[in-house]
């Protein structure tokens, strides 16, 4: 693992230029977390053990601490560079903790600190898993979370019935997102570009790269062939042990879908 020496400033404002960043794609992004954070609250109450899976940065632990104080969360990525960011920004807050791990390694929830958890939370992340491994990692998260707890996933859910509506959604999106980057917002390659020239990043980037390839030099790093339905992701949650499933906010694009153990 790459640690760096970078101040507490410059944590603060990578954790903000990401989430800034994943504003540029999804302006919705904050009510997401919003309804995550009520459902949340509403079933496994205020002090919440929270497994923030896929956490990048550790954009929904924030947001999971700062409104349930007494809660605690663990994330887990695979990507050294988002979770040198997710460390340095908690670093002295025994509340949160981060682990490596790959959510394709069958073995990966041994890497866990003992479960289960109440919650199992994760937002714009497992868009990048193809049907079947998404499939095996809902399995596997069966058995991280207690029963009664729950699991929720708010991601890129289409609905192939509608196309013109799709098209006209598109169409505006697209449009929204060049008059913002127009106006000096980054897209996901312009800020690996950015965090790549960091002096204090740089080398954690590289390895980053090396793993995934560099979003700046690659079209796609990111699975652009499968998406699941809303529908699939409730249906599979009840199939693999959840005892209740279904959406529980959407917008145009996209779901966040709710099991409950």
């Amino acid at each position: 693992m790459t640690t760096h020496a970078l101040n507490e400033a410059d944590w603060k404002r990578w954790q903000e230029s990401w989430d800034r960043q994943q504003e540029w794609y999804l302006p919705d992004r904050e009510e997401r977390f919003r309804v995550m954070l009520d459902m949340t609250e509403a079933l496994v109450g205020p002090e919440p053990r929270v497994l923030d899976l896929a956490c990048g940065t550790g954009s929904i632990s924030d947001r999971v601490l700062r409104r349930l104080p007494n809660a605690t969360t663990v994330g887990v990525d695979r990507d050294p560079a988002l979770l040198s960011i997710a460390r340095g920004t908690f670093a002295g807050d025994r509340r949160a903790t981060f682990v490596t791990a790959d959510l394709s390694d069958p073995d990966w929830p041994t890497l866990l600190p003992e479960g289960p958890y109440d919650a199992v939370l994760t937002a714009t992340a497992l868009h990048w898993m193809h049907t079947e491994p998404l499939r095996a990692l809902y399995g596997r998260l069966a058995g991280v979370v207690r029963e009664g707890g729950v699991f929720m996933n708010a991601d890129h859910m289409p609905d192939e019935s509608t196309p013109r509506i799709n098209a006209a959604v598109h169409i505006y999106e697209e449009e929204q997102r060049k008059r913002r980057q127009a106006e000096g917002a980054l897209d996901w390659s312009g800020w690996w570009r950015a965090l790549s020239e960091d002096p204090a990043l740089a080398a954690v980037a590289q390895e980053r790269f090396a793993l995934f390839g560099n979003p700046a030099e690659v079209r796609h790093d990111h699975n652009n062939e499968e998406f699941q339905t809303a529908a699939w992701h409730a249906s599979t949650l009840r199939e693999v042990g959840f005892a209740e499933s279904r959406t529980v906010w959407a917008s145009p694009t996209d779901a966040l879908v709710l099991g409950l153990r």
